[in-house]
């Protein structure tokens, strides 16, 4: 994956604050690298750093009958990870992999704690975003229940897409059929399809993305919905 120049602003909600706010929460913060595969939080663990990806991104993964895992969510430079002690919570609701490595800005959630206090505007940025991001959750939930495998994968790989700020990325079968929820017989079925209508090309892992206008025209509205929700959510209201 193409890695982006490491910022102050790479992150869009840090990006968000005025200089002189975001450098008082950059200094308590420090920008690491993040290995591909690598588990920050399990479902259940007690949150003990929070996340501002700059070109990395994470999947977030709930857990079903103790064995059975699915995607609900993905984080990347849009967003952050951990979300619950904005609402006053210490344990994480989900497991956090990182799904495409690369920056991140590190937070302990002592410091955390003490920016959000001291930062009125900071709390409110972060609390619009956790709005959106429930949002967005439900809307996952929904689209996992309802919509075929062929537009969730279109929509998985638009996600992937923006986050990975490139249009080639490795991903294998295995692992998709572990992020949609479905067996590997239906991840080989989908992608298929969509390289049949010449949207991607996929062979052993390497997937690029060959048309994204139509790709998004194949994807469940679900993905046009977690785009408008963000943009209305938080940035149109900071803007006011």
């Amino acid at each position: 994956m193409s890695i982006k120049p490491r910022g102050t602003t790479s992150n869009r909600l840090l990006a968000a604050l005025p200089a002189k706010d975001r450098d008082h929460f950059l200094a308590d913060c420090t920008s690491i690298d993040l290995p591909l595969g690598s588990i920050l939080h399990e479902e259940g663990d007690r949150i003990r750093h929070v996340y501002f990806p700059i070109d990395s991104f994470i999947s977030m993964l709930t857990t079903v009958d103790g064995h059975s895992t699915l995607e609900v969510g993905m984080v990347g430079n849009e967003g952050m990870c951990e979300h619950a002690p904005i609402l006053g919570g210490t344990i994480a609701p989900l497991r956090a992999l990182v799904q495409g490595a690369g920056a991140t800005w590190r937070i302990e959630i002592a410091a955390f704690r003490r920016q959000l206090e001291s930062a009125p505007l900071l709390r409110q940025i972060l609390s619009r975003y956790v709005n959106v991001l429930i949002r967005q959750l439900a809307q996952t939930a929904a689209c996992t229940r309802f919509h075929v495998v062929e537009k969730r994968l279109a929509r998985w790989l638009l996600m992937t897409q923006d986050r990975a700020h490139a249009d080639s990325f490795v991903v294998t079968q295995e692992f998709l059929a572990f992020m949609l929820g479905v067996r590997r017989a239906g991840v080989t079925k989908a992608a298929g399809m969509l390289q049949s209508a010449e949207l991607i090309q996929y062979s052993r892992g390497d997937m690029t993305i060959l048309d994204r206008n139509r790709l998004e025209a194949a994807a469940c509205a679900c993905y046009q919905f977690d785009l408008d929700i963000y943009q209305r959510g938080l940035f149109e209201r900071t803007r006011k």
